[in-house]
């Protein structure tokens, strides 16, 4: 059997280019003493791991040069070392990127693909779902009544976000994104209340539209222009938690800030980061709390699904251009 993995050849400058990469390749791993042998059915590709093709001190690792990349997956344990996880088992893990992984028993999660679909493990269920609920109720604060603005609403976590908003009592939850087709998907699928096309004007004149009473919350994963609209919008004792910048991962320069920073001091507003690893004493409430919302079809959830490892670099690529709408996902 052979192992298809893609190494990182070169660290891009911009926008990654496909000579960047490479499909290498490689023997199948044997697993040793305390490690099982996946076959990865699904991969994840997610905006974060362009920081990781950087070598600029981050908080993880860059990808080492000529070394199989790593990313989110869940497949089949096909061979094991290991008490507790039995062939025939699935587990998510973080050697993605490629189709055969010799994992460390301590960083396999067993899954039941009987309880919900393999692949919501990577977004729904998974990293991006926790993501999405400690960013708002944790960082953000989110209290019932607040008035929520998600930037990239159409995406993995950001119609997460929307969504637990209004089911935990949001006064009012717009989104914005980069399509007609996803706002539509917004309003009529995600029961946002308003959304808008970032693309059909100034950020900030479609938010004062959409949110005339100011907002509350803002669920950051865009920067840039959604960020100063934000804080033009912020209401008194305003919470932004800032997930992700998209726009700005690409830049070979410096993005300048946003230029209303003052106001933050007539709203006594606040701005954080965070990392999901922060807040993993979260899992078990959020599975025991969104899990049934899942089930129940009260939360929904969208997949864009590649085939085939050798497309697994235009599906990263195809989320930085937003091409997707909700999770990513590779499907080997």
């Amino acid at each position: 059997m052979s192992n298809r993995e893609w190494h990182l050849l070169s660290r891009p400058v911009g926008w990654p280019k496909p000579e960047d990469f490479a499909l290498v390749e490689a023997e199948v791993p044997t697993p040793g003493e305390g490690q099982v042998l996946v076959r990865n059915k699904y991969l994840s590709v997610d905006p974060y791991m362009r920081g990781r093709m950087s070598a600029a001190k981050s908080y993880v690792a860059p990808f080492e040069l000529g070394k199989v990349m790593q990313g989110g997956a869940v497949g089949e344990v096909v061979e094991s070392n290991a008490e507790g996880i039995a062939v025939g088992d699935h587990v998510l893990h973080f050697f993605g990127w490629r189709e055969y992984a010799a994992v460390d028993a301590r960083h396999a999660v067993k899954v039941d693909a009987d309880a919900a679909p393999l692949s919501t493990y990577l977004g729904v269920l998974g990293m991006t779902g926790l993501t999405a609920y400690a960013g708002l109720l944790r960082t953000a604060a989110f209290k019932e009544g607040d008035a929520v603005f998600v930037s990239g609403a159409a995406g993995a976590v950001g119609s997460q976000v929307g969504q637990i908003a209004r089911l935990k009592g949001a006064s009012r939850v717009i989104g914005s994104a980069g399509s007609d087709e996803k706002v539509k998907l917004l309003v009529e699928e995600y029961g946002f209340d308003a959304a808008f096309n970032y693309k059909n004007g100034p950020v900030s004149g479609q938010l004062r539209e959409a949110a005339p009473d100011g907002v509350d919350v803002y669920f950051d994963n865009v920067g840039g222009d959604h960020l100063e609209a934000a804080i033009g919008s912020l209401n008194q004792g305003g919470r932004i938690a800032v997930c992700g910048m998209i726009s700005v991962y690409n830049n070979t320069e410096p993005a300048p800030g946003p230029r209303n920073l003052a106001r933050l001091i007539q709203t006594r507003g606040r701005i954080e980061g965070f990392l999901v690893g922060d807040h993993y004493d979260l899992q078990p409430q959020f599975v025991q709390e969104v899990g049934p919302w899942v089930a129940s079809g009260q939360l929904k959830y969208r997949e864009t699904v590649v085939e085939g490892i050798e497309n697994n670099l235009e599906a990263f690529l195809g989320v930085l251009r937003g091409d997707n709408t909700g999770k990513m996902i590779v499907k080997l």
